[in-house]
């Protein structure tokens, strides 16, 4: 119904035709009453289940109305709904301007701040999936010691490291949903935990089928991707959220990196000279520092750091300021997208492209170039170092022209960037000198961590109310595009390997065009609609009185 202003609260049952009414002075209720507005409304009007989101959504916004204005809010049944109550927050301000119209989000990202909890929550992010990453990798430059101490074939060294990305495929595709119902935070404790005792057990391998068993546990540690993108994408406008994104996911991606450097050049040769250059001791025990590292980090994460703007999603239901949340509903939901599936064959193109660098890198110029462990391992680390600034560009690039084209902008830089990636990856392919070989490997990295910047620009508009499922299939599709092309370095020689790969992602470029979201411009488009930030639904088609679009605007 709509919403009348008639100055003095009567407290009188209303009959269900009769309007919600925003009156009087303060209001003393519990969180279930609200649950029972919502129920109460979605039960009279007859509106199917999947909009019950909305109706929640609509009640919490007058209530913010009436916090604002010191009034009540009475509905039928004669219930009342304490708006101090639904409008809880556990912080009463912020070190960081924000925007009340979508959640308190902050409106701008402050590097150096430290500040809860927006960007408190930024560098736990970044820092768990830069962890992730490193356990994750760790054993990547150590896969030419352990192939010659166990007598390993390259097949079963690729089909190890095929085990360690396809292992997250089926992890990304369940905590995505879980994120919408439990948030980042917990989640991101529980996988770095875990990921951390088959990190710890490394050396215990034996056989080929132990390497690939123990790679695969080890890959739930590439699930935390998820828990890194949805995390900022709940803390950070839809105007900034593409930076946001590429940063924390380019900081941690450099993860990848900086283990190919400790590991392989740093604490590999410090332990063997611990244990009289008995390489095999030494990569058996070196992981678990790492290990270590992980399990620590996702203690303290979980202790210092909040779910939300608004605070921990457990507090947020216990006060009625969250709506329940089915995780096959968000999953559903996620997959009906079409945009969804074009973004996860495109993220295939470009996150998969850098998972499978990540463990052919160190092998490919050890073999074709003949360089030894220690130098392969720091010419393969480049490619992850570019995380640094170019999967942030990507993001930067994104929300620029997003900023003055709209959509059509994004789209346009996700063509762009995928195009020169396809390029690159043929370049590099034909290239037969280590100078120009370190080069193009160069130019190669900026082009794919930028596209995936570009592409996590994208995604927190496709279902802004099934976020998190949204983020967990296309970051699977990330897994999808590494299993694909680590099969075509197991079985082809480097060359044609790399041809396929470039083709791939000159095909998936072409995608961009076909990327039509709700009420946004397309890539031939530029006409665009009012949206609502919150809900991603185009707010002239919402089944919505005159009246209520006007709280909409207002809130």
């Amino acid at each position: 119904g709509c919403c009348s202003h008639d100055g003095a609260r009567t407290g009188t049952r209303l009959d269900p035709a009769q309007p919600i009414s925003l009156s009087g002075s303060s209001a003393q209720t519990s969180p279930r009453r609200v649950q029972r507005i919502a129920e109460y409304i979605r039960r009279r009007a007859r509106i199917r289940t999947r909009y019950s989101r909305l109706t929640f959504t609509f009640i919490h916004k007058i209530c913010n109305i009436a916090t604002r204005n010191k009034m009540d809010v009475v509905a039928g049944d004669g219930v009342d709904i304490d708006v101090d109550e639904l409008a809880w927050k556990k912080f009463s301000e912020y070190d960081i301007d924000i925007d009340p119209t979508q959640d308190d989000k902050a409106k701008e990202i402050e590097l150096c701040s430290f500040a809860r909890p927006h960007m408190r929550a930024f560098h736990c992010s970044w820092w768990s999936f830069f962890i992730a990453f490193f356990i994750w990798f760790a054993i990547s430059p150590l896969l030419s010691e352990i192939q010659e101490d166990l007598g390993l074939t390259k097949q079963d060294i690729w089909t190890s490291s095929i085990s360690g990305v396809g292992g997250t495929i089926l992890v990304r595709f369940i905590l995505g949903p879980l994120c919408d119902k439990y948030g980042a935070r917990v989640l991101f404790a529980l996988v770095l935990c875990g990921a951390s005792i088959p990190t710890a057990l490394i050396g215990f391998v034996q056989s080929a089928r132990g390497l690939i068993i123990i790679r695969g546990f080890i890959g739930l540690a590439g699930g935390t991707f998820v828990m890194c993108q949805y995390w900022t994408s709940r803390m950070f406008t839809k105007e900034v959220v593409g930076t946001a994104n590429a940063l924390v996911g380019g900081w941690g991606n450099l993860g990848a990196s900086v283990t190919q450097i400790i590991m392989g050049s740093f604490l590999f040769p410090v332990f063997k000279t611990l244990f009289n250059n008995d390489s095999e001791i030494a990569w058996r025990t070196v992981s678990i520092v790492p290990a270590v590292v992980a399990f620590v980090t996702g203690i303290i994460v979980y202790n210092i750091s909040d779910d939300a703007p608004k605070g921990n999603y457990s507090d947020l239901k216990a006060h009625g300021n969250m709506p329940p949340v089915s995780c096959w509903e968000s999953f559903v939901e996620a997959c009906a997208d079409f945009n969804t599936w074009l973004l996860f064959i495109q993220y295939a193109c470009c996150f998969g492209v850098e998972l499978t660098m990540n463990n052919a890198a160190a092998l490919y110029f050890r073999d074709v170039f003949g360089q030894s462990t220690e130098s392969a391992a720091a010419i393969a680390s480049i490619f992850g170092w570019m995380n640094l600034f170019a999967r942030g560009a990507g993001g930067v690039l994104s929300d620029n022209l997003g900023e003055s084209m709209g959509m059509q902008g994004r789209l346009v830089a996700q063509f762009a960037l995928l195009l020169g990636e396809g390029v690159s990856v043929l370049i590099f392919a034909n290239t037969d000198t280590l100078a120009g070989a370190v080069f193009v490997l160069v130019l190669f990295s900026l082009f794919v961590q930028a596209a995936e910047g570009s592409s996590y620009g994208i995604v927190p508009y496709v279902n802004p109310q099934h976020m998190g499922s949204v983020t967990g299939i296309v970051g699977a599709g990330g897994n999808v595009g590494a299993v694909v092309f680590g099969l075509c370095f197991r079985e082809l020689n480097y060359n044609i390997a790399f041809r396929i790969m470039g083709i791939c992602v000159l095909v998936s470029s072409i995608l961009s065009m076909f990327i039509n979201i709700e009420g946004y411009s397309s890539f031939f488009s530029k006409k665009e609609m009012t949206v609502d930030k919150e809900t991603g639904k185009v707010l002239s088609d919402l089944p919505r009185s005159t009246e209520t679009k006007r709280l909409n605007s207002v809130t």
